[in-house]
């Protein structure tokens, strides 16, 4: 992911949504059990993020919101639905977007989610769709090279995730703060209220091109791919979009969208 270039003075920190929040996709009637199949209903909502360059972003040039995630969602949705009007983006955070899944709020989940079995017990998941791991990200100047060295340090981490329990497990000496969203957790480093932050190494590696100054280091602490969460029993959104997912692979669409990007092909 070394050849990822800054996309059009996007910062992090200062980005605001801008989605359309016209519905709540309680039309569709898509609860577990629903005598509605993902094809026929009239739009598919979708949760996904805003503070993660390239996966979900607000470009300030347009001030609309793009990256991988949403044209991973848009590609899928297209595939289930035969129409490219049927989608609805929703912002998420690690901390809202199971509740608003469950709730009716949402559809389905793409937003930089790992597959973990805690979150097993609440969704389904479908087929990972992206390879990531967990690392650290700290200034350029620090002197922390890796889980070894986080003795005494303040280890930043965001709610929703498992990231501040890992390093708890593996570092238990150090001191984990966790935040609202990877906004916030990344002013938190910049304005030194910690010495390094925590969470996926692709996330990471965005932030460190946007805002220079910033290194990741440690490697991968765990390996954490992705999936697209569905409510807990839906059995038929589960399959469409793991039938959508296949195909996008296979027909190289998902290598077109990697690429644009991430800026090389997918492993």
């Amino acid at each position: 992911m070394k050849n990822w270039h800054k996309k059009l003075g996007f910062t992090v920190i200062t980005a605001m949504l801008a989605l359309s929040v016209t519905g709540c996709g309680k039309d569709n009637a898509p609860a577990s059990g629903s005598v509605t199949a993902p094809k026929d209903m009239k739009k598919i909502v979708v949760g996904v993020g805003a503070d993660a360059f390239p996966f979900g972003y607000v470009d300030t040039a347009d001030s609309k919101t793009k990256g991988f995630d949403l044209d991973i969602a848009a590609a899928i949705v297209k595939d289930i639905t035969g129409a490219d009007d049927k989608i609805e983006y929703k912002e998420v955070n690690g901390k809202t977007r199971i509740p608003m899944l469950q709730n009716g709020e949402i559809d389905i989940i793409v937003r930089t989610m790992t597959i973990t079995e805690e979150r097993k017990l609440e969704v389904d998941f479908s087929d990972p769709y992206f390879s990531a791991g967990q690392s650290l990200l700290v200034p350029e100047n620090s002197s922390i090279t890796g889980i070894a060295d986080l003795k005494g340090k303040k280890v930043i981490a965001v709610k929703g995730t498992r990231d501040g329990e890992i390093i708890k497990q593996k570092a238990p000496e150090a001191e984990v703060s966790e935040y609202e969203n990877l906004g916030e957790a990344f002013t938190a480093l910049s304005t030194g209220k910690g010495d390094v932050l925590t969470t996926d190494n692709a996330i990471l590696m965005g932030l460190s091109l946007e805002n220079p100054g910033y290194k990741l280091v440690g490697g991968v602490i765990e390996d954490q791919p992705w999936g697209i969460a569905v409510r807990k029993g839906d059995k038929e959104m589960l399959e469409a979009v793991n039938a959508a997912l296949k195909k996008l692979k296979d027909s190289g669409e998902y290598a077109t969208i990697y690429e644009k990007w991430l800026k090389q092909k997918p492993e």
